[in-house]
């Protein structure tokens, strides 16, 4: 007999990760001895510092190596805590935190905890690209608020109002943002929470996993320190990004105890606990001092150094468009003057997935395309690399665009 091949109509929902897909097709080329340039993933180019690896690797030396709670220890819950009043002015117990596999797997738990099939997901874009897609496998509708350039890729209040409806029941803010580097002001943000407060079903999912890598004057605001919003704030954080800490996997959600205990709940039955010898190591990330200490403020001075050099340089080209980046290490920068360009032996630039193929193909440099994170007008450069990597990269894009036409007037 055959075997029936449907999948889930919730699987067929979801779009496969850009990101994934370009890193797999750059990594073949690297197996094949292509010296291919990786800047499309983010992941920090530092070692976990030395004190967290210690950490780890002296949780297992002493046997730490036995499930936790399925919340995460109670030690590091309460450090967590600590840190988010310190750092973040929101006050929180334990029970209103859970630590998981990382921020990923916390902003999916959440989604399929507060929200029900039909339900709205609100995601100003540029997004990260797991968000709709994290939207669709709970059933939910995501629905987009654009944002432009010219305002910083930071989401017009008033558009905001009128899009709300409701079925609206979860608002999706990332600030520093992935993709752009946009950091949200804080009038900007009271102006958002005073909409929010009119809108008894709507909660507020706050990702602020790039809150330590921002660059003065921009500030980093959470969400739920504003006036009325604890109450229907979800804030996601964790290690990956200012730790330099991806591999570890571990990230935390904190909020009010009925939302937070629905989370808790549903990772009982999905992974139960995170790593034992990851939330030992994470102790000591959080021991470091504030926002990381001097470490993660030598590592965010490098990004800024990293930043400037590519602003820098694409500035000089004609035709090309950027929002200087205020936080995160990611440059999302407009390169549409090039579509519509035609390159012997290739075909027609029509988009950002399609500019993206071209420079891997002609510069042998790995990009994001915008597309895949609601902008099909960018592309997503990652600086979380060398300035020497990043020099190397830019000398082979500017080359390979030095060949195209700008097919628009500049």
């Amino acid at each position: 007999m055959d075997v029936d091949l449907t999948l889930s109509s919730r699987v067929d929902a979801v779009k496969p990760c850009k990101t994934l897909a370009i890193l797999d097709q750059a990594t073949d080329l690297l197996k094949a001895g292509v010296p291919v340039i990786m800047l499309a993933a983010g992941e920090p180019d530092f070692d976990t510092p030395s004190v967290i690896a210690e950490a780890g690797i002296n949780a297992i030396r002493e046997g730490y190596t036995k499930y936790t709670s399925n919340a995460g220890t109670l030690e590091l819950r309460t450090a967590i805590c600590q840190k988010l009043k310190e750092e973040n002015g929101i006050s929180y117990t334990p029970d209103q935190v859970v630590v998981s596999n990382g921020a990923k797997q916390s902003i999916l738990q959440a989604v399929l905890a507060v929200c029900s099939p039909g339900d709205e997901v609100i995601i100003p874009a540029p997004f990260w690209v797991s968000y709709p897609e994290i939207a669709r496998l709970a059933d939910t509708t995501p629905v987009i608020v654009p944002t432009s350039i010219t305002g910083n890729f930071l989401m017009d209040y008033k558009l905001l109002e009128a899009t709300l409806t409701e079925k609206s029941r979860l608002l999706i803010l990332c600030s520093p943002s992935n993709p752009t580097g946009s950091v949200y002001p804080k009038k900007l943000l009271e102006e958002i929470a005073k909409i929010v407060a009119k809108h008894p079903r709507l909660l507020v999912l706050s990702d602020e996993i790039y809150e330590h890598i921002i660059y003065a004057p921009a500030a980093h605001t959470s969400f739920a320190s504003l006036p009325g919003m604890w109450e229907r704030t979800l804030t996601v954080n964790g290690f990956s990004k200012a730790f330099a800490m991806t591999g570890w996997r571990l990230g935390y959600i904190a909020g009010p105890k009925h939302f937070i205990s629905a989370c808790a709940k549903i990772q009982s039955q999905f992974t139960s606990s995170a790593s034992s010898i990851a939330q030992k190591a994470a102790l000591a990330a959080l021991s470091m001092g504030y926002a990381g200490g001097e470490t993660v403020e030598t590592m965010v001075k490098a990004f800024r150094e990293r930043r400037d050099f590519l602003v820098k340089g694409f500035g000089e080209l004609e035709g090309v468009k950027y929002s200087e980046p205020q936080g995160a290490f990611y440059l999302f920068i407009d390169l549409s003057c090039y579509y519509g360009a035609e390159v012997e032996g290739f075909s027609v630039i029509n988009g950002s997935e399609s500019l993206c193929r071209y420079l891997l193909d002609r510069a042998q440099v790995a990009l994001l395309p915008g597309g895949a994170c609601g902008d099909d007008t960018c592309i997503r450069i990652s600086y979380a690399s060398s300035l020497a990597t990043l020099q190397e990269a830019f000398r082979r894009i500017k080359k390979a665009l030095l060949t195209l036409r700008p097919s628009v007037p500049v």
